[in-house]
C-alpha cells in the first residue's frame, strides 16, 4: 500500500515554505509522492489578485523539478467551474484505491475545515495532517487533524508578490527556476 500526500492550494506562486511543509509531511509520514494540486477558482480567496492556472502550474512544475518524489496535477484545472476538495479527493479514490490518502493542510485552514464542503464525507476518505505554520498555533478543536511540527518559514505567496511589485528581490523566497519564470513571464508586477 502506497502512502499519498495531497497538497492543495492556489499557489500564488509556489514558493520554499510549500516546499518545505512538502518535505516535512513526506519525510515525517513516510510517504511514497506527494501532490500538488493547484486550484482553478480558489473558493476562499478573491479570484482578481489570482494568475492564470496556467501560470500557476507551471510554476508548480518548475519548483518541483528536482524532487522525485513530487509531482503537480492539473486535476483541479482541467475541471470546469468551482473545484471542491471532495471532488479531486474522489478522484484520487479511484486512482489509488488500495492506497492510504494524507490531505496536508495548514493550521490556518484546519480551523476552516467545518465550512467545507461535504466535510463529514471527506474525513472518512483521507486522513487530514496540519502543519503548524507560524503564528497559527494548533487548535484543541481541530481533532480531524493529525499535527505535525515544521521549522518555522515565514513565507507567504502575498509578500512574494509585494516584493515583486515593488521591484524587490525575492530569489531567497522560491526557488530559481519559478523566480526566472515569474520574471521572464513579467508576473506579479504592479502594471499587470
Amino acid at each position: 500500500m502506497k502512502r499519498i500526500g495531497i497538497l492543495g492550494g492556489t499557489f500564488n506562486p509556489v514558493h520554499n515554505g510549500h516546499l518545505a511543509v512538502a518535505q516535512t509531511a513526506f519525510e515525517k509520514l513516510r510517504l511514497t509522492k506527494v501532490i500538488f494540486v493547484p486550484a482553478k477558482l480558489p473558493v476562499h480567496k478573491a479570484p482578481e489578485n489570482v494568475v492564470a492556472p496556467a501560470k500557476r502550474l507551471k510554476m508548480v512544475e518548475l519548483a518541483i523539478q528536482p524532487y522525485d518524489h513530487f509531482v503537480a496535477s492539473d486535476i483541479e484545472i482541467s475541471r470546469k467551474g468551482k473545484s471542491y476538495s471532495i471532488e479531486t479527493v474522489q478522484e484520487f479514490r479511484k486512482q489509488y484505491a488500495k492506497d492510504k490518502l494524507y490531505f496536508i493542510i495548514g493550521t490556518d485552514s484546519s480551523l476552516k475545515l467545518h465550512t467545507w464542503k461535504r466535510i463529514d464525507e471527506l474525513v472518512k476518505m483521507v486522513s487530514f495532517v496540519c502543519i503548524n505554520r507560524p503564528g497559527n498555533p494548533p487548535s484543541a478543536t481541530e481533532q480531524s487533524c493529525r499535527h505535525i511540527k515544521m521549522p518555522a518559514l515565514d513565507i507567504s505567496s502575498s509578500m512574494i508578490r509585494a516584493r515583486i511589485a515593488k521591484g524587490l528581490p525575492v530569489g531567497f523566497l522560491l526557488p530559481k527556476a519559478v523566480e526566472e519564470y515569474i520574471r521572464k513571464k513579467k508576473i506579479y508586477r504592479s502594471t499587470q
